[in-house]
């Protein structure tokens, strides 16, 4: 089934015959194929790992109309994987970048920019004027939110997502098939699940999995082959394995089941249990100090003891001097390491991993503790610039 049709009327100029000539020649595209593509209107959300690729590609295939919503700016730790942006981009905001590129790419494309962050105020009419939805988020409430936009609105949703190795892929459209709650009726609990800022990411896997998507996006458009409708792709780098897991429709889906309960976009954050500007957890009743307030006490020569959970590998790229390493994992068995009685400050990258470490010493009897407020990457940015950011 096809997404779009072709506009009686509207041809292709010589140039876009050229341009798409290797289309042209393939009975499954063909004039009529490359007409609906141009016809076609799709909404990147996200121009970062998956949004890049993704956007790149459908560019590149001539599809009328992209849409991209994307608030953030171009910084250096983007550029080993979102390949929309280059050196000379970083500093400006991603949309700018990738209107620039993509302009650059295919003239003939319409880009609308929404610069602002998704929510449930303007999900809606964003989304609507478009045929197909491209979720390349990397968070659970924007997840949510796409998913539950499209099934209100009866849009598809060319869905992926990524995690250091590994990727998933699939089309959630609930006029087909299940949709994203019907795989996850509920979301992990915060901090569970690393982001790829904590956990890291191979800078290829999104290239994978966005090509993934701009593939399955355009395969709806022309009406062609079997789209992910009701599959579920799993992608394991290391191995170069696919396996492939059956979706069915949950009829207990509270959105898209037979007795929904959902009926309008809802609190997200709320939902997912997530509070902050950069959907970081609330840390209530973690004692935190700042990098300031740390550097005051290592030059006042106060007797503490600074304990860094980080992995091997981040501790090699760069620590503070005199912390002692205990991953976050072996924690909890070592504990004997440590004594009750003196004045222990934790830190980790960003403060989350380390916020769960003082959480389990203080459930063990440790009295005075802290959490280094915003980690090593705070301690670079307060107090000594010289240790590398990554």
């Amino acid at each position: 089934m096809s997404t779009t049709t072709a506009t009686p009327g509207v041809q292709l100029s010589k140039d876009e015959i050229l341009r798409y000539s290797r289309h042209l020649i393939m009975p499954e595209v063909g004039m009529e194929g490359q007409l609906k593509l141009k016809n076609a209107k799709v909404l990147c959300v996200g121009a970062g790992g998956l949004g890049s690729p993704l956007a790149l590609y459908l560019a590149a295939a001539g599809v009328g109309k992209l849409g991209i919503v994307e608030f953030d700016t171009v910084d250096f730790t983007n550029l080993q994987r979102q390949v929309i942006h280059g050196t000379s981009d970083v500093g400006r905001t991603k949309l700018q970048s990738a209107r620039e590129t993509l302009l650059e790419i295919n003239p003939n494309v319409e880009i609308e920019g929404f610069e602002t962050r998704l929510s449930s105020e303007n999900a809606l009419d964003i989304f609507r004027d478009y045929d197909v939805i491209a979720d390349g988020t990397d968070n659970f409430p924007t997840r949510y939110l796409v998913n539950d936009a499209c099934v209100l609105l009866g849009k598809p949703n060319a869905y992926a997502s990524i995690f250091r190795f590994e990727g998933q892929a699939s089309i959630f459209w609930a006029e087909q098939g299940p949709c994203y709650r019907c795989l996850y009726p509920e979301p992990p609990p915060p901090g569970l699940v690393p982001s790829c800022a904590e956990g890291g990411v191979l800078g290829v896997l999104p290239g994978i999995m966005g090509c993934i998507q701009a593939m399955e996006t355009i395969k709806l458009i022309l009406g062609i082959g079997d789209p992910l409708i009701g599959r579920l792709l799993l992608f394991d780098a290391l191995a170069m394995k696919f396996r492939e897991l059956k979706l069915r429709k949950n009829p207990d889906c509270p959105i898209c089941g037979t007795n929904r309960t959902i009926s309008k976009l809802i609190d997200y954050e709320l939902f997912c249990g997530i509070r902050g500007e950069e959907h970081v957890p609330v840390f209530n009743g973690i004692p935190e100090i700042t990098p300031v307030e740390l550097k005051k006490k290592i030059d006042a020569h106060e007797p503490f003891v600074l304990i860094d959970v980080r992995e091997p590998h981040e501790y090699q790229i760069c620590k503070i001097p005199g912390s002692k390493l205990i991953p976050l994992g072996e924690v909890a068995k070592r504990m004997n390491e440590l004594d009750s009685a003196d004045e222990i400050v934790v830190h980790c990258k960003s403060g989350m991993r380390s916020s769960k470490a003082v959480e389990l010493l203080m459930k063990s009897g440790f009295g005075k503790i802290h959490n280094l407020k915003g980690g090593i990457l705070a301690w670079s940015d307060q107090v000594d610039p010289s240790v590398p950011k990554y």
